[in-house]
C-alpha cells in the first residue's frame, strides 16, 4: 500500500476534480478562472451544496442565508467567547465550533467561522466584537468586522477570490475526516470540528502562516542563493515549495496573483516572492538535480492575506472560513451513500512466541 494512501481511491464525487498534469481544478464542472469571474464565494458555495442542502440554490440565494446566518452566530456569541477569547487563537476556534447545536445547518456552521475569527481576534487585541451586517457579502463583512471599517473594494474582491478558490480542493486530510466522520452518521457539526482540528497541523493548513516567515528571512539576508542551498542540502522543507497534487501553474494561487496585482502598492511583495521562486529552482537544479519543487499555493495565499491585513497567526483561521464549506460539502455527499468509511490495516508488529 503507497505512505500517505497516495493513488488510493476512497470515494467517488461530484464535488471537483484536479488535473495536476495540466493544471486546472474544476467545481462541479466549473473551471477555476470562470469560479472566481462569474461566482466568487457565495456563488461557489451554492455549486458546492447544491443537491445536498437543498436544490436550485442560487449566489444571491446564499449570500442571503450566510448573511442571517451571520447574525444569529453572532447573538451566541456571548456563550462561548468569554472563555474562548482566553485561549489560544486556534483552541478559541475548536471551542466556539464545540458549541455547535448537533441540528446547526451547514449555512450556520460557515457562518459561525466567518464571525468567530474576528470577534477573537478582537478580543485578543483588547477590542469588543462587532455586529455583522448581512447586507454585505462574507468577504466584504469579515474585513470590515476585523478592521472596525468597510473594506476597500480591492481589498474584498481579493479576499473573495481567496475564499472562491480556495473552498474545494478535492480530498485533503481535512475533506477525508469530514468524510470519515460523516460517514458514521454523526452530525455535520462534528464533522467540520473533527475537519477543523485535521486542519491545523502545519502540514495542512497551517502552512500559510511560515510561508512568509520564509520570505521575511530570505528578505533579511543578502545571499538567498546561499540560505536556500543551505536548507537544502540539510534536507529542511521550504514552506511554500513542493505539493501533493499540483504538479506547478496551480490555478488557484494564479487567480490570487491576479487578484494581487489589482491591488496596486499594497501587494508590494509579490515580486520579491516571484525573485524566490525563480532563486529556488535554480538552486534545487543545482544541487539537486532532476528535483523539482514549485511554488505552491501557500506563497500566492500568504501574500493576500497579508495584504488583506489579516494577521499571521490568523491564516489558518480565515483559511478555513473557505474550507468549511467544502468539508461540510464532502460530509453531505458521503452521507448520501449511506456507507460508513471502515479500512483494514495490516499487522507489522511482532508475533507471539508459540
Amino acid at each position: 500500500m503507497p505512505s500517505g494512501l497516495d493513488g488510493i481511491v476512497a470515494a467517488d464525487t461530484v464535488l471537483s476534480h484536479t488535473d495536476r498534469e495540466r493544471g486546472m481544478l474544476w467545481v462541479r464542472g466549473v473551471a477555476l478562472p470562470e469560479l472566481v469571474a462569474l461566482h466568487g464565494y457565495e456563488g461557489t458555495v451554492a455549486l458546492l451544496w447544491q443537491g445536498f442542502a437543498g436544490d436550485d440554490i442560487t449566489r444571491a440565494g446564499m449570500a442571503a442565508e450566510l448573511g442571517a446566518a451571520r447574525v444569529a452566530a453572532f447573538d451566541a456569541v456571548g456563550g462561548w467567547l468569554p472563555a474562548a477569547g482566553r485561549r489560544p487563537l486556534f483552541e478559541g476556534v475548536r471551542r466556539c465550533l464545540a458549541t455547535l447545536a448537533d441540528d446547526t445547518p451547514p449555512a450556520g456552521i460557515v457562518a459561525t467561522l466567518s464571525v468567530a475569527v474576528p470577534a477573537l481576534l478582537r478580543t485578543a487585541r483588547g477590542d469588543a466584537p462587532l455586529a455583522p451586517d448581512a447586507s454585505l457579502g462574507t468577504a466584504a463583512d469579515l474585513l470590515r468586522m476585523l478592521h472596525g471599517a468597510p473594506a476597500d473594494a480591492a481589498n474584498v474582491a481579493a479576499l473573495d477570490t481567496y475564499f472562491a478558490v480556495m473552498a474545494e480542493s478535492g480530498l485533503s486530510g481535512s475533506s477525508f475526516t469530514a468524510r470519515v466522520i460523516a460517514s458514521t452518521r454523526a452530525s455535520l457539526v462534528c464533522a467540520a470540528l473533527g475537519a477543523w482540528c485535521a486542519f491545523t497541523g502545519e502540514l495542512h493548513g497551517g502552512a500559510p502562516g511560515p510561508t512568509l516567515d520564509l520570505l521575511d528571512a530570505l528578505a533579511a539576508t543578502d545571499d538567498v542563493d546561499g540560505w536556500i542551498e543551505r536548507r537544502l542540502l540539510a534536507g529542511e522543507r521550504l514552506m511554500g515549495f513542493g505539493h501533493r497534487v499540483f504538479l506547478g501553474n496551480d490555478p488557484r494561487a494564479e487567480a490570487m496573483r491576479i487578484a494581487l496585482r489589482r491591488m496596486g502598492p499594497a501587494a508590494g511583495r509579490l515580486d520579491f516572492a516571484e525573485h524566490v521562486e525563480r532563486r529556488v529552482a535554480a538552486v534545487l537544479a543545482r544541487v539537486k538535480p532532476g528535483r523539482f519543487l514549485p511554488a505552491n499555493v501557500e506563497i500566492a495565499a500568504a501574500l493576500l492575506l497579508d495584504a488583506v491585513g489579516i494577521p499571521r497567526d490568523a491564516f489558518t483561521p480565515v483559511f478555513a472560513v473557505s474550507r468549511c464549506a467544502g468539508w461540510l460539502a464532502h460530509a453531505m455527499e458521503q452521507r448520501q451513500t449511506g456507507r460508513m468509511i471502515r479500512p483494514v490495516s495490516r499487522y507489522v508488529g511482532p508475533h507471539a512466541v508459540e
